[in-house]
């Protein structure tokens, strides 16, 4: 079941990627709307513990580190595509499972099959041929250092989800403590940058374009959130059986969902590079689901 779990993560992931996308294109402010994802997943947390009575035990202080890392890895992610390329930063953000397997082996002494080996070769190099861009062959890295940090971050937001399986934490706990520091670093977040924006220039502030309002921001933020807390239910659950890097590497395929919404809903023209891509990283999910 945690395969199935896990690919049902990675589909989750995959249309919350495609609602960041479809809400990147409208005047949001970024940190509001990471509140409302945070919150959402905060308060369903709570909802579904209340009715399955979970414990609140020893294993939840890793949801702090769970919320600590998922925020700094988003706050490092767009403050890359800020200052640099965002096809660097993609593709260095998307080489998190090398790092997860690597520090599980270590950690955990967790070590995969043949044939497992085999299906993650095959789909970490899916994800690197759909992230590779001309950036990179070309040698403009601008933003790989912010690329580079959110990697390493996403890997200990992942691993701290692991530690928090392994140490007995219960399920809603883990996850109410997780979004509820999420939502309170990112409030501060929101809270400073409106203080900054009070106290600089009121020309530059009038030209930009207005924003949505705090209420619609935040209720669409809170919306987004669903997609988030059904994931990371998934993703944990297929924590406490699965292998951890395999876990990871197939959470990461729901890139490949946003790929084939840009392709069939935006019409976007796919490039023969990311055709291959998501070849190989359905060619890897098959190695893996009968290698497990």
């Amino acid at each position: 079941m945690w395969f199935l779990f896990a690919a049902c993560a990675a589909l989750c992931f995959g249309v919350r990627g495609i609602l960041y996308q479809w809400t990147s294109q409208r005047p949001v402010d970024r940190n509001l709307l990471f509140v409302g994802v945070y919150l959402s997943g905060a308060l369903i947390s709570i909802l579904l513990n209340l009715h399955a009575g979970q414990p609140w035990n020893g294993g939840i202080v890793f949801g702090v580190l769970m919320g600590l890392f998922s925020f700094a890895a988003n706050a490092s992610l767009y403050k890359g595509y800020e200052v640099g390329r965002a096809s660097v930063v993609a593709f260095f953000s998307g080489l998190t499972p090398i790092v997860v397997v690597l520090a599980a082996y270590l950690l955990w002494r967790e070590t995969l099959g043949p044939m497992q080996l085999i299906g993650f070769s095959i789909v970490v190099s899916a994800l690197i041929i759909v992230r590779y861009r001309s950036d990179l062959q070309s040698g403009r890295l601008s933003g790989w250092q912010w690329g580079l940090l959110a990697m390493l971050l996403y890997a200990f937001t992942d691993l701290s989800s692991k530690q928090s399986v392994l140490a007995g934490g219960s399920l809603f706990p883990v996850l109410t403590i997780m979004f509820a520091t999420g939502t309170l670093l990112f409030f501060l977040m929101y809270a400073v940058d409106r203080i900054r924006k009070r106290s600089g220039d009121a020309n530059a502030r009038a030209s930009n374009p207005p924003l949505w309002s705090a209420k619609r921001t935040l209720l669409w933020g809170m919306t987004v959130g669903l997609t988030n807390i059904v994931g990371m239910v998934l993703m944990l659950s297929a924590y406490e059986d699965g292998i951890t890097g395999i876990v990871s590497a197939i959470a990461a395929l729901n890139v490949v969902i946003v790929l084939l919404y840009a392709r069939f809903y935006l019409k976007d023209v796919m490039s023969r590079q990311e055709t291959i891509g998501i070849i190989l990283a359905l060619t890897g999910i098959l190695v893996l689901r009968l290698a497990s």
